[in-house]
């Protein structure tokens, strides 16, 4: 497989192409997902496990393309870093379709972009990067705008704006530790490991989740077009997902 890890930013052909790989899949993924909750009437918690699990099985594939040993000897805290990106991907899904439920699709990405102030705070937490003043300061104008939006919104509802405001910094999170295990320079996983073991913990508490909240009725009452929409809508989380390892590579 052709190595396109590189340190040239947008800069690179690479890093323009996933990046707008990003955001076609996530443009995808947001719109199927209000469909199926909102049109048909989907269940979320059906939805989310769907997702967990279509990039767990696309993830293992993509890792068989690869040439990777899936049992092979695994790195000291391999598992620990994989429980926490799998455990906050499952909480950035399930909070993001909660959010749905309750809001617009349009409000949803306006609360999204408070992402880079919860990025700056977590960034300095994990990994102790330290921001300069004029960023901060950028920020300002990014959260007050956030302000007036929710106070003007006509599908606001204080349960939607919490769940898309978790949501936001739970995929701040996973995002840091993502880069750091990519990137970084203790661990270096490659995008297609990152999707299949993180989605593999995700799967760990995605199936509990759904045994006490799923009634089987929904399962084995669901129509051809419901299954098909949702096996889409798992395919483009995957696409998703795999993109954004790979910018962050």
């Amino acid at each position: 497989v052709k190595e396109v890890s590189t340190d040239a930013g947008l800069c690179n052909v690479w890093a323009v192409t996933f990046l707008f790989l990003w955001y076609f899949f996530s443009g995808c993924t947001l719109f199927l997902n209000k469909y199926i909750l909102t049109y048909l009437e989907g269940d979320a918690t059906v939805l989310g496990g769907m997702q967990m699990f279509a990039t767990l099985v696309c993830g293992y594939l993509q890792m068989k393309a690869e040439g990777r040993d899936v049992r092979g000897k695994k790195p000291g805290g391999f598992y620990r870093h994989m429980i926490i990106v799998g455990g906050l991907r499952f909480c950035t899904v399930l909070l993001g379709l909660v959010a749905l439920n309750y809001v617009a699709v349009s409000f949803t990405e306006t609360v999204k972009s408070s992402a880079p102030a919860f990025t700056v705070i977590i960034s300095r937490l994990i990994l102790g990067q330290i921001t300069g003043f004029y960023v901060k300061l950028s920020l300002l104008p990014v959260m007050g705008g956030l302000a007036i939006c929710s106070a003007n919104e006509l599908s606001f509802n204080l349960v939607g704006f919490m769940a898309a405001l978790m949501t936001n910094i739970s995929e701040c999170a996973q995002n840091v530790y993502s880069k750091m295990l990519i990137s970084g320079d203790a661990f270096k996983y490659s995008p297609s490991e990152m999707q299949f073991y993180t989605s593999v913990a995700s799967c760990v508490v995605t199936v509990p989740t759904m045994v006490l909240l799923v009634d089987s009725s929904t399962i084995t009452s669901m129509d051809p077009k419901m299954m098909f929409c949702l096996l889409v809508n798992g395919v483009f989380f995957h696409g998703q997902t795999i993109a954004a390892y790979y910018l962050m590579d």
